[in-house]
């Protein structure tokens, strides 16, 4: 990956921007719609929301007060845990393209798996919803974030269309080795959110020597590091220096040496959201 604009092709076709810029804790209002009219000014391409952060409408002004082509944007929102089922879905996603205030969605992510009661038939139903929406060409390409193996495993069993993506926590300290295998030997692109730890790993000693042999910071080698493990980083920040920094990460490559350094750190920076575990 060379530049911002350089793309994965998920398993439908579709092709998504190597980067993406985060919007999680962006608060609704102008500092959302600043951030990501800036981030698209500098060169992003992919921005990724979610009901739940509640700024799908600053996410959506600034698209459409944007000087860029609708078509080379690639807009992401996600599914909020108590509108999952087959129709709550279907009314869910109708809400969250009016915010946007988009004709059709380039991804679309189930947010969480159930994790309590009937989790498969939950999953399942509110994925037949996705394929629905999908079918009748509302949405580019469909997916999940935070589903795990035993979570993919039998929504694969009944699905009519394979997820394009997981998004999942990934970063140096938390790889998650073993739903980022699954996912690759089922072709599913592995999205990284927090790539930055939440800003846990920018003081680590370890990673800060390895950055500073690239003249870089911790930040932009946690990103380069995702990109050269083959996954998607989703870094967010509303700091305009930040924003800038986090996709300034195209003109230097991370040795095999220190990729295996850096692939070696464990437990450091993990959020501890489990799927199984969480209550909201």
């Amino acid at each position: 990956m060379n530049s911002p604009n350089d793309k994965f092709k998920l398993n439908n076709g579709v092709e998504i921007p190597c980067i993406g810029f985060g919007t999680w804790q962006a608060p609704d209002g102008q500092t959302a719609v600043d951030a990501v009219r800036y981030a698209v000014e500098l060169g992003y391409r992919h921005i990724d929301t979610a009901a739940i952060y509640g700024n799908e409408k600053s996410v959506g002004k600034a698209i459409a007060e944007s000087e860029t082509d609708r078509k080379e944007l690639f807009i992401t929102t996600k599914l909020w845990n108590t509108e999952r089922g087959y129709d709550t879905t279907l009314k869910a996603f109708e809400k969250s393209i009016q915010k946007l205030g988009l004709e059709y969605l380039d991804l679309y992510l189930i947010h969480w798996p159930a994790n309590k009661e009937n989790t498969e038939k939950i999953n399942s139903d509110t994925w037949k919803a996705f394929e629905k929406l999908y079918k009748d060409g509302l949405i580019r390409s469909i997916g999940v974030s935070n589903f795990l193996p035993h979570h993919l495993q039998p929504l694969l069993d009944t699905a009519e269309i394979i997820p394009a993506v997981n998004q999942i926590e990934y970063h140096p300290g938390y790889t998650q080795s073993e739903a980022v295998e699954f996912c690759k030997s089922n072709n599913i692109l592995i999205q990284a959110w927090s790539p930055l730890g939440s800003g846990r790993l920018l003081q680590d000693p370890g990673l800060t020597e390895i950055a500073e042999k690239y003249n870089k910071s911790v930040a932009q080698l946690c990103i380069k590091w995702c990109l050269q493990n083959d996954t998607l980083p989703l870094p967010k920040s509303v700091t305009p220096q930040r924003i800038a920094e986090n996709i300034r990460i195209f003109d230097f490559t991370i040795s095999e040496t220190d990729m295996k350094v850096i692939n070696q750190i464990s437990d450091l920076g993990g959020s501890g959201l489990h799927p199984d575990k969480v209550d909201f």
